[in-house]
């Protein structure tokens, strides 16, 4: 029986079951989507929101206990001034797991753990592209044909 036994094994020792939920977490906090296997996904994912809620905290101590666990400063940086400022009004449910079917190579079930609202951002951030091009293309075209005049 499996009474008041939690967490995933993910078939690693303890030290390296550690440094791989602490890289996952750093990388989803870095870059806000992470495609793995469900079960690291799954794992991950109350560390993320661990993280986001130490985030929003916004102490010293928080803070150090945000270093201890994620692996690069810009990673604390980041969680404690753009995604706790994100996520400040919300209790809980900062991440998604979506499943996106097996791996080509060796049939393992894989998932991508998101950050909510991370796809806000980056239609956003598309858009904004987009419009700089349009804007580029017309500036370049009137120049075209002034010139021709």
């Amino acid at each position: 029986m499996r009474h008041r036994v939690a967490g995933y094994k993910l078939k690693r020792d303890g030290a390296a079951r550690k440094s791989l939920l602490r890289g996952l977490v750093t990388n989803v906090i870095e870059q806000e989507r992470v495609i793995t296997t469900v079960p690291k996904a799954k794992a991950a994912k109350p560390l993320v929101d661990r993280m986001i809620t130490l985030g929003k905290a916004d102490t010293l101590h928080a803070r150090r206990e945000a270093a201890r666990v994620l692996f690069t400063p810009a990673s604390v940086k980041k969680l404690f001034d753009t995604l706790a400022t994100r996520f400040g009004q919300r209790n809980g449910g900062y991440t998604r797991i979506v499943r996106l079917g097996p791996r080509k190579g060796d049939g393992a079930e894989v998932a991508m753990i998101e950050l909510v609202g991370s796809e806000l951002v980056k239609r956003a951030a598309d858009r904004a592209k987009r419009k700089e091009e349009r804007e580029r293309a017309a500036r370049e075209g009137r120049d075209v044909e002034e010139a021709e005049e």
